[in-house]
């Protein structure tokens, strides 16, 4: 009777492979954190103006047709037009190529200082942080040993000792840049070597070489990610500040500072000249800006939804 009871009941609806499948598929940190990225369409369109931008200051002199440093002094200060798209400036050269050179100058001084940057920030702090004690008192002063000398006078003297050429505004800026980065790197990791996974390391004999590479370092990516977006942008403005104070680049080196500082001479009847540069520096560091706010909203665990 019960075996006849229960043939009347027959289950539908799924198969019984079907039981154990999973309903939403499991994605690493970083498809979620582009896949947050995506749905902000400002980070988006900050990436597109971005790269548009690196294209424009790479090929933009060939492009145009003009050397950024061929003068013509029968031509100067002539208005945009088909043959000169930005016109010319004070000497007769092409300020097209010219802002497109300056463009491709800033964005190489701000790269090679945030490499510099994170990765002399990320292996200080990170030692700094996994030794601890002594090691991470001594370290620690002499970061703020560093951090009080003033950052001008710091350029001032390394522009002076060496001369106004671009290595030595990249060692000016990169001699305390990294400061900041190792500090926060330092608070980062000592939360981390607490955790289970680096005592199992630590407990199984790892050297601590292969603890700070392969445990504590790849955990700080979304940090460093965020680091390295919000340093760019700091960097071109202040290598457009020295430039238009007259400690940067100097002619016949360009850079945005540097045309910007030419410009602001001829503002008053060719107020062109300083609006193009000027207008290049505002584009690409608000672009950078932008994005660095999408990637810390697309990076941050507390903001999944």
């Amino acid at each position: 009777m019960e075996q006849a009871a229960d043939n009347r009941f027959v289950i539908i609806g799924c198969a019984d492979a079907d039981k154990e499948a999973i309903a939403r598929p499991t994605i690493t940190y970083a498809q979620d954190a582009w896949r947050r990225l995506r749905k902000n369409p400002i980070a988006m369109a900050s990436i597109v103006v971005l790269v548009l931008m690196v294209v424009l200051v790479i090929f933009g002199p060939l492009l145009c047709g003009w050397e950024y440093d061929y003068m013509q002094p029968t031509l100067k200060n002539l208005p945009p037009s088909a043959e000169h798209w930005f016109g010319t400036d004070m000497l007769g050269r092409d300020i097209f190529a010219r802002v497109c050179v300056g463009g491709r100058v800033s964005l190489l001084i701000a790269l090679v200082c945030t490499c510099v940057q994170v990765v002399v920030g990320c292996a200080y702090g990170g030692i700094m942080a996994y030794f601890g004690g002594w090691v991470d008192n001594i370290m620690m002063r002499v970061i703020e040993v560093i951090m009080s000398i003033p950052y001008l006078l710091v350029v001032i003297i390394v522009m002076m000792v060496l001369d106004n050429s671009v290595p030595s505004l990249l060692v000016a800026l990169c001699v305390t840049s990294w400061c900041n980065t190792a500090r926060a790197m330092r608070g980062v990791i000592l939360q981390l070597k607490s955790s289970e996974y680096v005592m199992a390391a630590q407990s199984l004999g790892a050297p601590a070489r292969r603890v700070i590479l392969k445990h504590l370092i790849p955990n700080t990516i979304g940090i460093l990610i965020l680091n390295t977006a919000t340093s760019i942008p700091n960097y071109i403005f202040q290598e457009s500040t020295l430039g238009f104070l007259g400690i940067g680049l100097q002619p016949p080196n360009t850079s945005l500072g540097v045309m910007i500082s030419l410009g602001q001479a001829a503002m008053e009847f060719y107020p062109l000249q300083l609006i193009f540069p000027a207008a290049a520096l505002v584009l690409i560091v608000l672009a950078f800006n932008l994005l660095g706010d999408g990637l810390r909203d697309a990076l941050d665990p507390r903001l999944k939804k």
